[in-house]
């Protein structure tokens, strides 16, 4: 895809629908976009590069918009495989370009490029620091851990232009138009939620620019109504409430924590509560279930016991939950066991290595399957969760 975000600015990257599975974890039906610019003063500058699965597309696209020229800068934002895959190509096509990445970037390139000789070739550049492309200038804002330690973003200021690197990017390649918030939401918490304090420190960054346009390493080119995206962006990393709601997510064998989990999803319903969702752990995505428990306020884990342990994919999923952050958060439990339940025990302990995590009680257990004598504490576990 070759396509004019502005007059000098150019999108080249290339959308990817043949991947199964992205960052070899995460399903991406839609696919995914490695996003690619090149951006035109006197001087050119080509914004990162894409994933070697891809490079073939990539090169016409860049062939094309360059149109006999030779670019003078490679801007790496972002060492990840995914955008960083062409690198030593493009140093060996364009033996006078130099490549211009933060300190860190710089340092780690050797990492992904053995035989590639660096010497002479790198800017390293530091906070606030400035490329002189002839009549523009970028500007570069580090953004470590947004999501690896090198990551830098840039600014144009002409165009009032922010490159955000991996950023409000998105899960879903770009000839799949689908609502933004719903994929980007799973890529941040799935990609970024860990590090909310970092993208913190961004977004303050970026409150400080003129921004008219967003351009990410994944997803649409943002354009329009910029505050509802940011707005977005600040709940996600402060860890708030996106949706009043709650989540109910369980772990069954033979159908008997299933059915507890659709009872307390009903009971939450006749208490009014308007948003209700349910995951069956080890059918559904992981990385959607992650997203709906950081959505949601409220979450009711549901799972049996298994070898004096938790059924293995609610182990997974918070396992999931710790690593990614996540916290603030009121938790209810309720575990199913024949003979000696377990998992209770377990996901609290789990849980309790979380950052302000509240679990309610009380916690409910089922003994095989549900019965009428069960209901009673469900209900009061209900109201407790929504308490």
């Amino acid at each position: 895809m070759n396509t004019e975000i502005t007059k000098n600015i150019r999108y080249i990257g290339v959308d990817d629908t043949d991947i199964d599975l992205f960052e070899s974890q995460y399903i991406v039906p839609n696919g995914i976009s490695y996003n690619s610019y090149l951006v035109e003063g006197e001087r050119l500058a080509i914004m990162d590069t894409v994933d070697r699965r891809k490079a073939a597309e990539w090169w016409a696209n860049l062939t094309v918009a360059l149109s006999g020229r030779t670019p003078d800068y490679l801007v790496v934002q972002h060492l990840e495989p995914d955008h960083a895959g062409v690198i030593a190509e493009v140093m060996e096509r364009y033996p006078e370009l130099k490549i211009v990445a933060s300190a860190r970037a710089v340092q780690m390139l050797p990492q992904f490029f053995e035989d590639a000789d660096f010497e002479g070739r790198t800017i390293a550049v530091c906070e606030g620091d400035t490329l002189d492309l002839g009549g523009r200038t970028l500007q570069f804002f580090l953004a470590p851990m947004v999501h690896w330690p090198e990551v830098m973003v840039t600014y144009d200021a002409v165009d009032k232009v922010v490159f955000s690197a991996d950023g409000f990017g998105k899960f879903g390649a770009l000839s799949h138009a689908e609502d933004w918030a719903c994929e980007a939401r799973r890529y941040y918490f799935n990609i970024c939620g860990k590090y909310g304090p970092q993208v913190q420190a961004l977004l303050r960054k970026l409150a400080g620019l003129d921004v008219a346009m967003i351009c990410p390493l994944h997803g649409p080119v943002l354009t329009e109504n910029l505050g509802y995206y940011i707005g977005l962006y600040n709940t996600w990393s402060k860890y708030e409430v996106e949706t009043e709601g709650v989540f109910v997510a369980y772990a069954s064998i033979h159908g008997g924590t299933a059915e507890a989990a659709y009872k307390m999803a009903e009971i939450l319903k006749t208490k009014g509560v308007a948003k209700v969702s349910v995951a069956d752990l080890s059918r559904d995505d992981m990385a959607e279930a992650v997203e709906d428990a950081f959505r949601m306020g409220r979450l009711v884990v549901a799972a049996a016991s298994y070898d004096a342990d938790v059924f293995p994919p609610m182990h997974d999923f918070l396992h999931h939950l710790k690593i990614k952050g996540f916290r603030n958060r009121r938790v209810g439990i309720i575990e199913n066991g024949s003979w000696a339940p377990c998992a209770g025990k377990v996901m609290r302990s789990m849980l309790e290595t979380m950052r302000d995590i509240e679990i309610v009680e009380p916690m409910v257990t089922i003994r095989s399957r549900m019965k009428r004598a069960d209901i009673p504490a469900l209900e009061a576990l209900a109201d407790a969760v929504l308490a």
